[in-house]
């Protein structure tokens, strides 16, 4: 999925367009702007859980031919009193289905009139009659969607239509309570930021009080609420979504559009003689620091209410979640935790103390550090090999870690501790307090003289917890460890992308047989759907972000993710991006491919053309050792700048094992020196607004590689692919691609195919998809004397 851009997050990622009027445009093809799709989210996933549990895994056993496979004709509109005389028998679990594998065969034929023709074993056209009766009680049209589901799916399909749409959210009685706190509190403006107590990116359902007050469903974004006004902060990935969310009461503030500043550097510019009010726990010390800084001058100071307001008047606020906390075996983690913890140990013993800057003498033992405390969840969860499901899409836990050179303290709330990891933590030399109890514990000091190691990442609490003297503020040294890879972990990185692209395929060849049929398939049940071919995998947790599944100008949104009840068709005249990701036991995986369904327009060819470029370009480079990734970044962009084109979001992110999707120090476009093990996506991309959107990525690990000349000797590095799932070639203008691009799609596509053939023995369907994907010719648009040229 796009990443964040250096730092901090959120990135921008304005979509282009040929002029200000054609932001309103819409693709006709999808929708029109009657009943433009909504972005908000689709609420597949328990609020309260990230990864699904077993009573939410679908299963294929209910799967039927007869309904995966329902012909519909004109009659079926005009019986709406018919019911099903009865239901089709489903085949057992994994016994192949005809021609096609886990489904039955059936096609169209122009000379048969629409017929059924060569019909699977087991299915009679008084069967199919029989589901016609099924659709004309739904009173669904000509190959309504409805009929691509099966089983699980199809129950799913219409008790979502019996789900009403939400309306958009009514904000004057919450911003009118929220203005009378402020008033009580003497504060001009009130910040509401989209974190939590641990800067997370995705939240529990308790944490999302942004999202409360205004309205707004994305990921990232700022409310500020002075007496008069409300303001929402939002970069470029959300600009039309909030725009379509919000309310009358609010303004949205297009950050970095015609130069609108941040929230914290508006606030600045604008401060006389204010107060301006946070929750200190939701802003970062680097944050906190900034604004007081830069306020004091200006007679306006940060203001702290003893509780968050929002808190105060979120009457039916859900409750911190309670999720029962699990362990990481050492199979997949490839470190035992005790080794972790000495390695954090002796970071703390070799860090430099704080002195005076030119004093000789010494260091004091009030001076040197002596502990560390760490807050960021996927942290915590790397180093005591433990994982939770306290945060959508992220298998981590509420918790925060505090590290002594002979002890460590785990704040979390007990009643998440199983016997079994209480044990576990006793073992480990690690006693627990409760998660609200840590404030008071900073305060309290009891570990003793010297000085606490934090990251500039941590909540600004903190900081004002310990006082100046008793901290030191260092870059985190478990966020640098953990983001290389261990190789029990790149070896279950692997696995997993190995597994997860054969569920992508085996989904592609679904959706390439459904749409070529004529059955017209939404952006939400194809993404429904590929969920499904990925929850049957081994070690399969759960999605590791929302499935981005976007044609047409949704797909010029790089995190538009589609609602059950208002999103667009895949069509067959816009490409179609499919950004997704499974969370397994082995690996977190992030995959992006962009597919068309019908014949490409030569600028869409030209795009996904110069996308590919820059893909290929990050893929094969070879660098020396201290290279960083704003240094490569240039590589992705360079052949979309030579026709003039761009993408504004960053090039690609870190990845963590069985962890984050977005995962730091590593950047393309930060300052930060690959090294072996590290792990990264590579996703450069292009939207032209209201028309398409073009993305194309794979995560790699970086290798070691022996060069011709080794010059320097041993220091040479480069890329290795761990994603597994062939690139389209229709769209490719193969003029434009030199001889050694062309030998890279081919290699790229054959390996693939020789790869995931193994795991597809069982799915005709998908063997013969993959093979006609990774077919090794480039087809171009003209055509001589009726036939193609093919490119070598």
């Amino acid at each position: 999925m796009p990443p964040p851009p250096p730092p901090p997050p959120p990135p921008g990622c304005f979509p282009f367009s040929r002029s200000r009027s054609s932001r309103s445009s819409q693709d006709g093809s999808a929708h029109t702007s009657a009943n433009r799709p909504s972005l908000s989210r689709s609420d597949t996933c328990s609020s309260t859980s990230t990864l699904t549990s077993k009573a939410e895994k679908l299963t294929f056993a209910s799967d039927s031919i007869i309904w995966d496979n329902v012909p519909i004709d004109d009659t079926t509109r005009n019986s709406p009193k018919a019911k099903p005389k009865s239901s089709p028998t489903p085949s057992p679990k994994g016994s192949t289905r005809g021609a096609n594998g886990l489904f039955g065969t059936l096609s169209r034929s122009s000379s048969s009139g629409g017929k059924l023709v060569n019909s699977p074993p087991g299915m009679s056209r008084s069967s199919s009659t029989r589901s016609k009766g099924i659709l004309s009680a739904l009173n669904l049209g000509r190959n309504p969607s409805t009929s691509t589901l099966v089983g699980s799916a199809l129950d799913r399909k219409i008790a979502d239509a019996q789900i009403p749409a939400e309306p958009k959210v009514d904000t004057t009685n919450r911003l009118a309570e929220l203005r009378k706190l402020m008033a009580k509190e003497r504060i001009d403006y009130y910040v509401v930021p989209s974190t939590d107590s641990h800067g997370s990116e995705y939240l529990a359902a308790s944490d999302k009080r942004r999202q409360w007050i205004s309205g707004f469903t994305g990921s990232a974004g700022t409310a500020v609420i002075s007496p008069n006004n409300a303001y929402l902060f939002v970069d470029s990935r959300y600009y039309v979504q909030a725009e379509r969310e919000v309310d009358r009461n609010w303004t949205v503030m297009k950050v970095g559009w015609e130069g609108m500043k941040d929230w914290d550097d508006w606030l600045i510019d604008l401060a006389r003689g204010v107060r301006i009010g946070v929750d200190s726990r939701l802003i970062s010390y680097t944050q906190g620091k900034k604004l007081q800084e830069a306020l004091l001058p200006r007679a306006s100071s940060l203001a702290f209410p003893w509780q968050n307001l929002i808190d105060l008047i979120w009457k039916d606020r859900p409750s911190r979640p309670k999720n029962p906390v699990n362990l990481q075996p050492l199979q997949f983690a490839g470190e035992d935790a005790k080794s972790k913890l000495a390695s954090i140990r002796g970071w703390i013993q070799r860090s430099a103390p704080e002195t005076g800057r030119f004093t000789a003498n010494p260091p004091q033992p009030a001076e040197r550090p002596v502990a560390a405390f760490i807050s960021d969840l996927t942290e915590v969860a790397w180093t005591l090999n433990m994982r939770g499901t306290d945060i959508m899409y992220n298998p981590v836990f509420q918790a925060y870690l505090f590290i002594t050179a002979d002890r460590a303290i785990l704040f979390v709330d007990n009643v998440k501790l199983p016997d079994i990891v209480k044990s576990y933590l006793q073992e480990l030399g690690v006693s627990t307090k409760e998660y609200s109890d840590v404030w008071a514990f900073l305060r309290a000091k009891d570990w003793g003289v010297g000085k606490v190691i934090i990251t500039p990442e941590v909540p600004f609490t903190v900081p004002r917890s310990l006082t100046s003297a008793r901290y030191l503020v260092a870059p985190s040294y478990v966020q640098g460890r953990k983001a290389i890879k261990n190789a029990t972990e790149l070896a279950g990185m692997e696995r997993a992308y190995l597994r997860d692209g054969a569920a992508m395929v085996r989904w592609y060849a679904w959706l390439d047989q459904k749409i070529a049929e004529g059955f017209a398939i939404t952006e939400y049940e194809a993404s429904q759907r590929l969920t499904e071919y990925r929850s049957r995998n081994e070690l399969y947790e759960g999605l590791a972000y929302e499935n981005i599944s976007a044609c047409g100008s949704n797909a010029a949104l790089p995190h538009y993710t589609p609602s059950r009840h208002d999103s667009a068709v895949v069509d067959r005249k816009t490409p179609y991006i499919m950004d997704a990701g499974g969370q397994y036991r082995d690996g977190t995986c992030d995959t992006t491919r962009t597919v068309h369904y019908g014949r490409p327009t030569e600028a869409q060819s030209e795009a996904y053309t110069r996308v590919l470029q820059g893909h290929i370009a990050i893929d094969s480079a070879v660098f020396p050792e201290g290279t960083t990734g704003a240094q490569l970044d240039v590589l992705a962009r360079r052949a979309l700048w030579k026709d003039g084109l761009n993408y504004l979001h960053g090039t690609g992110h870190g990845v963590g094992s069985y962890l984050s999707v977005h995962e730091g120090p590593l950047y393309f476009g930060r300052n930060v020196a690959f090294e072996v093990g590290h792990v990264i996506s590579n996703e450069p991309g292009f939207y032209l607004e209201g028309e398409f959107g073009i993305r194309i990525e794979s995560v790699l690990q970086v290798k070691r590689i022996q060069t011709k000349h080794q010059f320097q000797g041993n220091i040479w590095l480069g890329f290795e692919r761990l994603t597994v799932v062939p690139i389209q070639v229709k769209m490719i203008k193969a003029a434009l691609l030199s001889k050694e691009e062309r030998a890279w799609v081919r290699n790229h596509n054959e390996e693939c195919r020789q790869k995931l053939e193994p795991l597809l023995r069982d799915d005709s369907r998908a063997l013969r998809w993959l093979r006609k994907e990774c077919q090794p010719g480039f087809r171009s648009e003209t055509q001589v004397s009726g036939f193609s040229v093919e490119w070598g």
